[in-house]
Parts: structure tokens; sequence; C-alpha cells
């Protein structure tokens, strides 16, 4: 756990969220500032600043994607975006890696 990183103090129960889905590896809670009717935030417990970082653990990468399915099947979304960011540039505010999952709503692309 990184001491000043507010989604290890989730993950450690020190900071309330709405859980959606939780399992060995990873914890899904809703976000704060929803951007779609559902908005979920996705992350591994253990901590990696950002989407490379975790590239570079197979096996945590891997319960990151089944953790995503879960958070789906968890939210009843059959259809969904799934963003990650990477960088402050990028929009990425906390780093500790996390995956959007929004849905609810018909996405559009661009964003906006």
């Amino acid at each position: 756990m990184a001491d000043d990183c507010l989604f290890c103090k989730i993950v450690a129960g020190e900071i309330p969220a709405t859980k959606v889905y939780e399992d060995a590896d990873t914890l899904a809670f809703a976000d704060l500032n929803p951007q779609a009717p559902t908005h979920v935030l996705l992350v591994p417990k253990r901590h990696f600043a950002d989407i490379l970082e975790l590239s570079a653990d197979p096996d945590a990468s891997a319960a990151v994607l089944r953790g995503i399915r879960g958070t789906a099947d968890a939210a009843g979304l059959s259809e969904f975006r799934t963003a990650f960011n990477t960088g402050a540039q990028a929009g990425q505010t906390v780093f500790h890696v996390h995956a959007h999952v929004l849905g609810g709503r018909r996405m559009q692309w661009p964003p906006g």
C-alpha cells in the first residue's frame, strides 16, 4: 500500500466507498463524479501507479480484466465502455491504476 494513495486507503477500508464488486485481487466502487448513469472504478488491490506499471505483471493484468467482467456483471451491464487514463495530461488524477467502467446510456466518440 502506498501511504498517500487514496485508492489504497479505500482498498484498506480506511476511506468508505460504495462497493459494486470485489474479489481476491480487485475492488470496484462507485465513482463520486459519475459521467454516465453507471460509472464504477475498478482497482487492483495491489498498488500500481498506472497501466504501464500494471502491464509488467501478467497475473495482476489478468486479474484486472477479470475484475472488469465481474464489475460489469454486478452492475448489470452487457454493453459498457472501459477507460484507463495514464498520466496527468491524459486526465489521471489518482496515481493508482484504475479502470473506469461506464454504462447505462449510449456512449459517443469522441466524448463530449
